[in-house]
């Protein structure tokens, strides 16, 4: 695998059954990389491992006068030194080559990870955690991956060296044989206390990046209530906590690294002590004893390989596990959405919109209208419809109190959506959220979204009353813009107003010209006699299409075709508005905000009124 080969065609099918699960997954897709990692990183500290044999084998041929063999090290010198910078190079190209392949394919997964899931992934996980685990922990991931492969090969110049002095020295090998894998293993009853205090400083990390994306999400409101150093303060003891935790972190890998000094110090003070002592007693040669002392002073630069695959495993494992948590959710909470290859073919078109857990029925080219008494249902039910499952820890919830299996899929002309391909699924069932978001660009770049084409973008910005809109981002655009379609909006419309950002999002969903159009409180935040206007283009640019609004706001609800009532999860009563209002209390309670006491004097005769007006005036 090269860089330039980045992205992957298709990153693939993670484990994400745990965090080491799915860093073993990572490892096993790039063998390749990993092996040519391994190879060259043999050469480089086999080189470094060759070069104390070499100096030794210089030094006996210059006690023994020999010129000959001197040159012949000499020459071995030169092998060792190409060797050492050619297994460098290379060693850092491929290891790097491995951290950004692994990194781009993480990415690549929560790319894939966030357009399949859309809106229902910050609903399920927390926004701020998105973001650490596409940045932060994305990078210590390819970290460990890369890190393998050297650690692998430090691992072979460790057992050479010791091998190469068991031959050469043997009196000063077994010393060193003995006393290497003490230096190497020493710091490992530490490692469980590193790692613990660098997951505490993580989690205080998450927090406070998670406090921060919600601070700035939040900044127009906070300004405007006077919240701002309220905010300011909390991220301030947020951040002095991350720093806190992160000296305490610090301060055991700091321990962890004097070892990887102190230790491998005192072994080349022994080996010297009694190499000096065997030499003086002509146990060994002079030659003999620089080789060893050289060779023990190599082992420094491969040791701290072992302190690095430590600290690499430590700090990926955590990101790992997070990253797998996030690649784990699904849009239908049960099993991963179907491949294009084993999907169901989509119904054919005219089918009805049918959930079988709430009995809701959207009949085909119809206008149907849904009133919830509870925002929080009408905004799962807008997540069903268009194929998403409720939130995980709610069915989990259920499942344990109930034992209930997982809630049925809503059905498109009796397909199950969660059955379908992803693409085919919304392509046709569009679901526009109660809160949208609008990408930076143009009013052009805005629109040019994947449409049936019956729908041209004047025709949405109409129905939708978006001319004013038009004439304020016109306004705002620099000099020599003259058409709005060719005007800026800033991230996520920022420079506009709530209404001004619903209705332009309707209308981008209007364009689309889906088969099934779920607009879930679509002009929550417009005015009474604009929200008129919008309910009549609606109506009329949606004539003959199946279109499902989730809202209580007696204006749209006249120009349904039918209306919906659920209570409790479940249908509770159909009929048209004006039916509903006058044979459904529950349905009047929610539409026109009626109290308990109103509702009661409603259903009064005039006789049975007036003792109750008489009643509340005593009591008064």
């Amino acid at each position: 695998m090269q860089i330039s080969d980045l992205p992957y065609p298709d990153p693939g099918v993670p484990d994400a059954r745990s965090g080491p699960r799915f860093l073993l997954w990572l490892g096993r897709g790039q063998l390749g990389g990993q092996l040519k990692s391994l190879c060259w990183g043999m050469l480089h500290f086999g080189g470094v491992a060759g070069l104390p044999y070499a100096v030794g084998l210089g030094v006996d041929a210059v006690v023994d006068r020999d010129g000959n063999r001197l040159l012949l090290v000499g020459a071995l010198l030169v092998l060792v030194g190409i060797a050492i910078a050619l297994g460098d190079t290379m060693l850092h190209r491929t290891a790097v080559t491995n951290w950004i392949t692994a990194a781009a394919r993480v990415q690549q997964l929560l790319a894939r990870k966030t357009a399949e899931l859309g809106s229902a992934l910050t609903r399920r996980v927390a926004a701020g955690e998105v973001v650490a685990v596409s940045t932060g922990d994305v990078e210590k991931i390819g970290w460990f991956v890369e890190a393998v492969s050297r650690f692998l090969a430090a691992v072979f110049s460790v057992v050479l060296v010791c091998v190469g002095l068991l031959f050469y020295a043997p009196e000063l090998g077994v010393v060193v044989a003995v006393g290497v894998p003490v230096v190497a293993l020493a710091s490992l009853p530490l490692l469980p206390r590193a790692t613990k205090r660098a997951d505490v400083q993580r989690e205080k990390a998450g927090k406070a990046t998670e406090l921060a994306s919600d601070t700035v999400a939040g900044l127009r409101v906070l300004r405007g209530i006077g919240g701002e150093e309220l905010f300011l303060g909390r991220y301030r003891e947020a951040s002095q906590e991350v720093r806190k935790a992160s000296v305490h972190s610090a301060r055991m890998w700091a321990l962890i690294s004097a070892l990887q000094v102190l230790l491998p110090g005192a072994l080349m003070i022994t080996v010297v002590w009694y190499g000096a002592t065997l030499a003086l007693d002509g146990q060994i040669a002079v030659g003999e004893l620089v080789a060893a002392f050289s060779a023990v002073a190599t082992l420094l630069y491969p040791l701290r390989h072992f302190e690095e695959i430590a600290m690499a495993y430590s700090f990926s494992r955590p990101s790992a596990k997070r990253a797998a948590r996030v690649l784990s959710l699904t849009r239908t909470g049960g099993t991963r959405r179907p491949d294009a290859a084993d999907a169901v073919e989509p119904p054919a078109p005219g089918g009805d919109l049918y959930d079988p857990l709430t009995g809701l029925l959207a009949p085909a080219g119809r206008f149907t209208a849904v009133v919830c008494g509870d925002p929080d249902l009408a905004g799962r039910l807008a997540e069903r419809l268009g194929g998403h499952a409720p939130d995980e820890d709610e069915d989990k919830d259920e499942d344990k109190e109930a034992g209930a299996e997982a809630a049925p899929s809503v059905l498109l002309g009796g397909v199950a959506l969660d059955e379908l391909a992803l693409d085919a699924a919304r392509r046709l069932v569009l679901v526009q959220d109660k809160d949208p978001v609008l990408l930076s660009g143009t009013l052009s770049e805005l629109f040019d979204v994947p449409a049936s084409g019956a729908v041209d973008p004047e025709a949405a910005l109409d129905a939708a009353q978006c001319a004013d809109v038009l004439d304020a981002v016109l306004q705002s655009a620099p000099e020599g813009v003259e058409d709005a379609m060719d005007a800026r909006i800033t991230e996520r419309g920022r420079s506009l107003s709530g209404g001004q950002r619903q209705r332009l999002a309707l209308a981008r969903s209007l364009v689309t010209d889906p088969e099934v159009l779920v607009l879930d409180e679509p002009t929550s935040a417009v005015d009474s006699h604009t929200e008129a206007r919008i309910a009549d283009g609606v109506a009329r640019l949606r004539e003959g299409r199946t279109t499902v609004v989730l809202a209580s706001s007696p204006l749209l609800l006249d120009r349904a075709d039918r209306v919906v009532l659920v209570d409790g999860g479940t249908v509770a009563a159909v009929g048209t508005h004006h039916e509903l209002l006058q044979r459904e209390p529950r349905y009047r309670a929610v539409v026109t905000r009626e109290t308990d006491e109103e509702q009661r004097l409603s259903g009064l005769g005039l006789t049975e009124l007036e003792e109750a007006l008489t009643e509340i005036e005593e009591s008064a």
